[in-house]
């Protein structure tokens, strides 16, 4: 704990402890494991209660981790790529806290509540990090079109709820204890004042002479356990359905292209003749819409010839599985009758898909699915089309000789011997600088008097509250195990290593007479009482799914 702290209570604390403290209940990810029914619908599944709702209903499963999502989205932003996993948690952990609402009786939101919640939500602020309120507007315009059916009365039922949830945490928080001895310990590591040197060797300069015998590859090989063997491939041939072979078919209606462009108006550049020369100009849709005209038929088009292109590849699928083929023989006459051309593919693994229907790995996860008594895919999407996927081999994993992969294992084993003869430099190099050092001379001067060139570097006193910016990470992990005078062993990153020497270290008052004293307890009371709220919801949550779990016959 107390190293986390020391990473994000030394710089810029007010701004990183307000996202801590609405990260906390997220941060808390405890195993749910593999339990029957979330995520299914299925009628047959038993209920599955969880304070108040059913996670085997499909309008409770959307109430509980559709409005989970956007209150993320809100707090932090409109960032993509949020992890499924962390939603769940805290989805589950959001509705235990709102049921303890309930229970609590604590009252709805109020309008003024709401308003103040929108006015703080990363998701409507500026580049200066304020409410801005024509990002706010953007985002309410957005909603009338959105494609998910999310409403303004969504959100401000899911910021209540936030509001809600947010006065059980405080209730559960506490006054947050701390020790002394964890202020003092706090303190010490933040505001210690640090004058460091540090030296640097280069790591791509090291090129030791290593000449590895026959014996020396060999047993490399015979003790690298499966770091060599040749992953499974699949040979397969492709039936593909070109979108442009469909595009000249399609007709478009006037009110379809501009139906489409009223949709998408930000996917269509605008001519410069269309762009008004003073920004005061009002805007003129009709003028955009003419000019960017020929991209939105051209889109729409393809759009369409895309649909077609794969209902024409879904199609061949649904003839194949009513066929009832059981044979590569006969699924080759089959294409054949149809005067279906089947293209071959290189053979390709799972982390490289086929080349030439885009190296996508999700046609490469489809492709390893068939086999002997799945000749053929469902209807994959490509770059230009629809294809359907005909499997003819599969090769499976491996072990090679070793001349079929002695380039790379003697690359392997020279980079690993020379990793090894670093560690080893850096060793002797420390061992040359301590002695400099305890001579009388300075950092600079013991690492100028060494055979193998070692870069010295100084560094103004710093604490890390207020680091600098471009200080090397590296530095900072070493100092908990530095004192005044000591150097420290060879730190080595991908590219070079490094030396600290601790010229100077200046601890600072630890006495409750000190303000940051105090300072520093309010802000670990703080996270400790978060972090005691957030335990008593996980263990609720997990409590409930204990006690709803599916019975084993």
């Amino acid at each position: 704990m107390i190293s986390w702290i020391q990473r994000t209570f030394q710089h810029h604390f007010r701004t990183i402890f307000a996202i801590l403290l609405a990260l906390t209940i997220i941060s808390f990810i405890f195993t749910i494991g593999a339990s029957p029914g979330i995520g299914r619908g299925d009628r047959r599944v038993a209920e599955r209660h969880f304070f108040g709702y059913d996670l085997n209903q499909a309008d409770d499963q959307q109430r509980i981790f559709g409005d989970a999502e956007i209150s993320v989205r809100l707090q932090f932003g409109a960032f993509g790529g949020i992890d499924p996993a962390q939603v769940q948690n805290y989805a589950l952990q959001r509705a235990a806290t709102l049921h303890l609402a309930e229970q609590w009786h604590i009252p709805a939101a109020t309008t003024a509540e709401i308003t103040e919640a929108i006015k703080n939500c990363r998701m409507f602020a500026g580049q200066d990090g304020q409410f801005d309120a024509k990002t706010y507007a953007t985002f309410r315009d957005n909603l009338k079109t959105s494609p998910r059916g999310t409403s303004e009365g969504d959100i401000a039922r899911v910021l209540g709820d936030d509001v809600r949830a947010e006065k059980v945490n405080k209730l559960l928080a506490g006054p947050g204890y701390v020790l002394p001895a964890d202020i003092k310990l706090q303190l010490s590591r933040s505001d210690t004042a640090w004058t460091l040197a540090t030296g640097t060797v280069d790591y791509a300069a090291f090129k030791p002479e290593i000449k590895p015998t026959d014996a020396d590859l060999t047993k490399w090989f015979e003790e690298s356990g499966g770091r060599y063997d040749i992953a499974p491939t699949v040979t397969l041939g492709a039936v593909t359905f070109e979108s442009a072979a469909y595009t000249a078919n399609v007709a478009l209606q006037e009110a379809e292209v501009r139906a489409y462009y009223d949709a998408n108006p930000a996917r269509f550049a605008k001519t410069n003749e269309a762009k008004p020369a003073d920004p005061k100009t009002p805007a003129n849709p009709a003028a955009d819409f003419a000019a960017a005209r020929p991209q939105v038929e051209a889109a729409l088009k393809l759009e369409r010839g895309q649909a077609l292109a794969t209902k024409a590849a879904s199609d061949l699928t649904l003839a194949l599985f009513e066929a009832r083929i059981t044979s590569p023989a006969t699924l080759d006459t089959f294409l054949a009758a149809k005067k279906l051309s089947v293209k071959t593919l290189a053979p390709f693994n799972r982390e490289s898909g086929p080349a030439e229907l885009g190296g996508s790995a999700e046609i490469a996860a489809e492709a390893f699915r068939l086999g002997k008594d799945r000749l053929s895919s469902e209807a994959v999407t490509i770059p230009s089309g629809a294809a359907v996927l005909i499997w003819r081999s599969t090769q499976p994993s491996r072990k090679p000789l070793i001349a079929e992969v002695k380039d790379k294992v003697a690359a392997d084993y020279v980079e690993n011997e020379r990793r090894k003869r670093f560690v080893d430099l850096g060793k002797t190099l420390k061992a040359q600088l301590e002695g400099r050092l305890k001579g009388g001379d300075t950092f600079e001067k013991a690492a100028a008097a060494l055979a193998t060139k070692v870069e010295a570097k100084a560094i103004a006193s710093f604490t890390l509250r207020n680091r600098p910016q471009d200080l090397d990470y590296s530095i900072l992990g070493t100092l908990e195990r530095l004192e005044q005078g000591q150097l420290s062993d060879m730190v080595i990153s991908s590219d070079k290593g490094l030396f600290v020497f601790a010229a100077e270290k200046k601890a600072p008052d630890l006495s409750e007479a000190n303000p940051r004293y105090t300072e520093t307890r309010s802000q670990l009371g703080a996270y400790t009482s978060r972090l005691g709220a957030s335990a008593v919801i996980s263990e609720m949550v997990e409590k409930e799914l204990k006690r709803s779990e599916p019975k084993s016959e």
